[in-house]
């Protein structure tokens, strides 16, 4: 358990010590300061793999999961987007999710980690062929269909490839529900790349097509995923409410709302628990009209693994520019956290020395990559006595970190290294020079 902080006077907002629900949830603070996650010392456990790296708490995961399935129970699956890797499609499965995929990447790493191909749920809305094809040799649970072009895919390739099975499917409806969140992770929305349009007629020809007499795919749902970094609960709701009307005729057996839902990135937001957001829309779905016997569930991702996580830097530069900003230079960037740059994302920041002292100094943190724009946090607080040399960690960053991360400059990406009982696994290695010259011809 994380212990209060020492009584201190009072300090203008966001110059206190972190806040401590940032943190995993077995995050724990020695007497002297000094961070530790599920009994391991993360400056010893830096000494050892070095920086940057993300270090993750595997038993707030599998609480996550497990409570995912208790709200919203069989079929919710883990959005393997926002982080995957063998180890952590394991723990979801062993905590009794499915695992949506959406590129033969996904689906690849899922399967090579032992989870049943019947476990899988399908997304994208550019299937290939190959990707398709592989699908239905392996059996995937569910397709989730999301567009004419890929109807008319499955209607050439199923009959030759699933050997007179049926695989089972979704169609994604956009409902028209532009959900409060940044425009690039809004999907349901009429102008999407994503999905049937509702309001167009679109989702009604599909399910026509799906439905029609000889069809080789079983319509068995809709799917309907409104946008990510949701807090608002009031916009899945009305998504319930628009899509209504249009399943109960159908005679449909299952409605995914897919994920979104919110999690807290910086002092002030609050989290939503899975278990709310599953209790508003199934009390949303039954004023609709949807009986106990449709299947309603969703794809969490980012609820499950962002939190769960830290990433430790060390600061290499410290930079004093008077009268304008102080710049302190970390050994990442947006190599191994782009959202800052893509959506202009918030983080805090603190020294893993001194979790709980205050944060007085203003400074920008960035990376070390040739681009003005590579910035980790623009208004980051931090202790006064930040130097060259610290490890300057960011929390909650479990989700679209090492999943978004790339090669740019040829920075090696960072290893992954899961904490549980006082014991440190490294799940991703450390890439390496060699690595990055694997490819080359």
């Amino acid at each position: 358990m994380l212990p209060d902080p020492d009584p201190e006077p009072p300090h203008p907002p966001g110059h206190g010590p972190l806040p401590l629900s940032l943190l995993p949830d077995h995050a724990g603070v020695d007497q002297d300061g000094r961070l530790s996650i599920a009994g391991v010392d993360v400056l010893d456990l830096v000494q050892e793999v070095g920086t940057p790296v993300f270090i993750y708490d595997e038993e707030h995961m599998r609480r996550r999961c497990a409570q995912a399935v208790d709200a919203w129970g069989t079929g919710v699956a883990y959005a393997s987007k926002a982080f995957l890797c063998r180890a952590m499609a394991q723990l979801a499965y062993e905590e009794g999710m499915f695992i949506d995929v959406s590129t033969a990447g996904e689906m690849h790493v899922a399967l090579r980690a032992g989870v049943p191909a019947d476990r899988l749920v399908l997304h994208g809305n550019n299937k290939s062929d190959s990707e398709l094809r592989t699908a239905l040799e392996v059996g995937v649970g569910r397709i989730v269909i999301d567009s004419f072009d890929e109807i008319d895919r499955l209607d050439r390739l199923v009959p030759t490839v699933a050997a007179g099975r049926r695989p089972r499917a979704l169609l994604r409806v956009t409902p028209g529900i532009e959900a409060h969140t940044h425009e690039y992770v809004m999907t349901g929305q009429d102008d999407s790349k994503f999905g049937f349009g509702l309001a167009s007629g679109a989702a009604a020809e599909g399910v026509a097509r799906l439905s029609r007499p000889g069809s080789p795919v079983d319509l068995v749902g809709l799917h309907a995923h409104i946008g990510s970094q949701i807090f608002a609960l009031e916009s899945f709701e009305r998504a319930i409410a628009m899509m209504a009307d249009f399943f109960l005729p159908l005679g449909l057996r299952e409605l995914c709302v897919g994920g979104g839902l919110g999690v807290a990135y910086i002092e002030g937001e609050e989290s939503l628990p899975i278990v709310q957001w599953a209790e508003r829309v199934r009390a949303a779905a039954k004023v609709a009209g949807l009986g106990d016997d449709v299947r309603l569930t969703a794809e969490p991702g980012r609820a499950i693994v962002a939190s769960a996580a830290i990433t430790c830097y060390t600061v290499g530069t410290v930079k004093d520019i008077a009268g304008l900003r102080t710049y302190v230079s970390v050994d990442g960037g947006m190599s191994d956290n782009p959202r800052p740059v893509l959506y202009g994302s918030g983080y805090e920041a603190f020294l893993v020395r001194d979790v709980l002292a205050s944060r007085t100094r203003r400074v920008t943190v960035v990376g070390k990559h040739c681009e003005s724009g590579d910035v980790i946090v623009r208004d980051a607080q931090v202790p006064h006595d930040l130097k060259v040399g610290d490890v300057l960690a960011t929390p909650v960053t479990g989700a679209y970190g090492h999943s978004m991360a790339s090669t740019y400059n040829k920075v090696p990406r960072p290893p992954v290294v899961f904490v549980r009982d006082g014991a440190a696994r490294v799940v991703i290695r450390r890439e390496t020079l060699d690595d990055l010259m694997a490819l080359d011809s």
